[in-house]
């Protein structure tokens, strides 16, 4: 068993920046994939980012590629979702999500593990 904690999200305009971090209590934090997911009002959760257990290999969505990074710190127990360059359209409640396997499977939506989720919300 593992529990997720988000923490970062706030108001912010468009061209900003944010970072979410996500603190992760439990089994070892380093037996996980991690990955960051996002749910607009009136629309289903889609996957945002993930990271694997080494950091060796990361994934994202095409609407973030570019202006998001998804890093891990294992020696803290946390991953970091740093936002860059924030649209209105980025607006959501980021969820991060955790997988015993792969950051591969976390890109299809296998989770085995969801945090509370916070608030992002970008202003024009």
């Amino acid at each position: 068993q593992v529990q997720l904690v988000e923490s970062g999200g706030g108001l912010v305009q468009a061209g900003g920046s944010l970072r979410l971090s996500c603190v992760a209590s439990g089994r070892t934090f380093g037996v996980y994939a991690m990955g960051w997911f996002r749910q607009a009002p009136g629309k289903e959760r889609e996957f945002v980012a993930a990271i694997a257990r080494s950091a060796s290999t990361t994934y994202y969505s095409d609407a973030v590629k570019g202006r998001f990074t998804t890093s891990r710190d294992n020696a803290k127990n946390t991953a970091y979702l740093q936002m860059n360059n924030l649209k209105p359209e980025d607006t959501a409640v980021y969820y991060c999500a955790a997988n015993q396997q792969s950051g591969l499977l976390l890109r299809g939506g296998s989770v085995d593990y969801w945090g509370q989720g916070t608030q992002v919300t970008v202003s024009s």
